[in-house]
């Protein structure tokens, strides 16, 4: 039997070279997309863009299922995922993976628009809604940065609790969801194993990087104006304010099994994650 081709996109991103790199190691045959076509080992990679369709034709070159990271910033991702998730069914995708947000329903703003669409193009079919990601502390991401260049984390979440989780997690489980053949289509949402406030955050980091880190509370209307200061979007900025706010309402302060149920083992914890990163 003939291995299946896997089209990732976003594959130089938090979660997609992570899935292109189990997909390999597993023996698969992967195609690569991203902006620019960077080579990965065992991967052809193509270039992608979401809003260039003169590239979506090479990308779905023999694929059979695919991996989709909406693409980063645009306020109405569903007009242009939607079109591809058309030509895809035409030219033999019949498994996708979709990476939503734990704070997108089915029908809610954004991908919530595509999340809803699926169960009627595709049999089969997955969407990931990962919880807030652990790397927005390490990696880039405007948390990260004002954490190294002034020991402070800016949110309004007040004292809301988010269960972080790995992009490692959230990886495994897109790769558990894209190969298992027994897979059922699903809604899943994934956590890490504790639901932290962004106070404790900065406990654990103050703890393990040895330099003082503080959580400074922020009205919405302040974090939004953070944001488009920053230079992201005004009406993307207006959005991710709104989950901060929703999440100081307790939107998020949840933790599920998705991890363990997937992979067989429980995911990694937020301590454990900065002590590999930064200890």
């Amino acid at each position: 039997m003939t291995t299946p081709t896997v089209l990732v996109t976003g594959a130089t991103g938090n979660t997609g070279r992570r899935v292109v790199s189990r997909l390999v190691a597993l023996g698969h045959t992967v195609t690569a997309a991203s902006r620019r076509a960077a080579a990965q080992d065992g991967a052809r990679a193509v270039r992608f863009d979401w809003h260039d369709t003169a590239t979506h034709g090479d990308a779905l070159r023999d694929a059979d299922r695919a991996y989709l990271v909406p693409p980063v910033g645009d306020p109405d991702p569903a007009a242009v995922i939607l079109p591809f998730l058309e030509r895809a069914r035409a030219a033999g995708v019949r498994r996708v993976v979709l990476l939503s947000s734990s704070a997108i329903p089915e029908g809610g703003p954004g991908v919530g628009r595509v999340h809803s669409e699926l169960a009627g193009m595709f049999e089969r079919w997955a969407v990931l809604r990962p919880s807030w990601f652990m790397q927005n502390f390490t990696d880039q991401h405007l948390h990260a940065d004002s954490i190294r260049s002034h020991g402070t984390i800016l949110t309004a979440t007040g004292d809301g609790r988010v269960a972080f989780v790995d992009a490692d997690d959230i990886a495994a489980v897109a790769v558990h969801a894209l190969t298992d053949e027994t897979l059922p289509a699903d809604d899943l949402v994934i956590t890490g194993p504790e639901a932290l406030s962004y106070d404790d955050v900065a406990a654990v980091m103050t703890k393990v990087m040895g330099k003082d880190v503080s959580h400074r509370p922020l009205t919405y209307d302040q974090m939004r104006d953070h944001l488009a200061a920053a230079g992201i979007p005004e009406q993307f900025a207006a959005m991710l304010a709104a989950m901060d706010r929703a999440i100081a309402d307790g939107a998020e302060d949840r933790v599920t099994d998705t991890v363990e149920r997937a992979t067989g083992r429980p995911p990694r914890g937020f301590h454990a994650y900065v002590q590999s990163v930064m200890g």
